[in-house]
C-alpha cells in the first residue's frame, strides 16, 4: 500500500485544477493579445505605401509598442453626411469615431471611409439641447441639429444591433453639433486650403440619393427601413438659432490679413 502522504489531496486537485484554468485563460489572452498584435502591425504595414523601409518599419514598431489612449476612448463609429455651410451642392460622406468625454460632450473626428487607408478630413462636437440653449447666438450660427439625421435613418451605427442603436439614436436626436472639414475630398486629392464649417440636412428632398445608396450598399443597410425603426422615436423641436442656413444666409470661413502682435 502506498504511503498516505502519496495519496492525491482533494485540495490538491483543486489547486492544480484551479491553476490550468489560470494557465489556459493566461494563454488565451496572450494568443489572443498576439493575434491584435498582429492585425495592427498588418494594418500599420498597409498604410503609406511607397514610404522608404525605414519608416516603414517604425511606423509598425510605434503601431505595436505606443499607448494612445485618446484613440483608445473612441468608442462609436457612426456614419452620416455633411455639406459645406454655404453651399448644399457639396456633400460628402462622413465616418465620424467619437469619444463621449462628458455626458453633454462627444468629441469626435472625422474620415472619408472607415478604411485603414481613409483620409482625415475634419471634427465635430456634438452637445446637449441644454448646453446649446446656453450658447452665445453668434456661436449657435456655428451649429446645426440632429434631428432630421437620426430620423430620417441617415445616421447610422454599423454594426451594432439595431435595438441598441435606437436607443443611442432616442438621446442623440436632441443634440447639435458644430463640424469643420480640414479636407475638400469633393475637390482636392490634398488637404488645400482653410477648415470649412459643415452642417446637416434637415429634411427630405436636400440629400443626393446616390450617396445615401453608395452607403447603404457598402454597409448593408437599409435608410429606408432605419427610419421606419426610428419612427416612434419623438421629434424634438429645434432651438433656434442653429441650422442658420435656413434663413436664406450663413456662415463660412475664409483667410484674413492681419496685424501681427508681439
Amino acid at each position: 500500500m502506498a504511503p498516505a502522504h502519496d495519496a492525491p489531496s482533494p485540495h490538491g486537485s483543486a489547486k492544480g485544477l484551479f491553476g490550468s484554468i489560470s494557465v489556459g485563460v493566461a494563454a488565451g489572452v496572450a494568443a489572443a493579445s498576439a493575434v491584435l498584435l498582429g492585425r495592427k502591425a498588418i494594418t500599420t504595414a498597409s498604410v503609406g505605401q511607397g514610404h522608404p523601409l525605414k519608416h516603414r518599419i517604425l511606423d509598425v514598431a510605434a503601431g505595436a509598442m505606443q499607448h494612445k489612449y485618446p484613440l483608445d476612448a473612441m468608442s462609436t463609429f457612426l456614419n452620416g453626411f455633411h455639406f459645406y455651410a454655404d453651399d448644399m451642392g457639396r456633400q460628402v460622406e462622413a465616418c465620424h469615431f467619437c469619444t463621449h468625454l462628458r455626458h453633454d460632450l462627444h468629441q469626435c473626428v472625422i474620415f472619408d471611409s472607415n478604411t485603414p487607408t481613409a483620409r482625415l478630413i475634419g471634427i465635430e462636437y456634438i452637445i446637449s439641447e441644454h448646453r446649446f440653449r446656453g450658447l452665445p447666438d453668434e456661436e449657435k450660427r456655428l451649429w446645426h441639429s440632429h434631428h432630421f439625421e437620426v430620423k430620417s435613418g441617415e445616421l447610422v451605427a454599423p454594426g451594432i444591433p439595431e435595438l441598441a442603436e435606437r436607443t443611442y439614436f432616442k438621446d442623440l436626436v436632441t443634440t447639435y453639433g458644430k463640424t469643420f472639414h480640414n479636407w475638400q475630398v469633393d475637390k482636392h486629392d490634398f488637404p488645400y486650403g482653410i477648415p470649412q464649417l459643415m452642417m446637416g440636412f434637415t429634411e427630405d428632398g436636400q440629400i443626393n440619393q446616390g450617396l445615401a445608396e453608395d452607403r447603404d450598399r457598402r454597409y448593408g443597410i437599409s435608410t429606408g427601413d432605419r427610419r421606419r425603426k426610428r419612427a416612434g422615436i419623438p421629434m424634438p423641436v429645434v432651438v433656434p438659432g442653429a441650422n442658420v442656413w435656413e434663413s436664406g444666409g450663413t456662415v463660412q470661413t475664409r483667410l484674413e490679413e492681419m496685424d501681427f502682435k508681439r
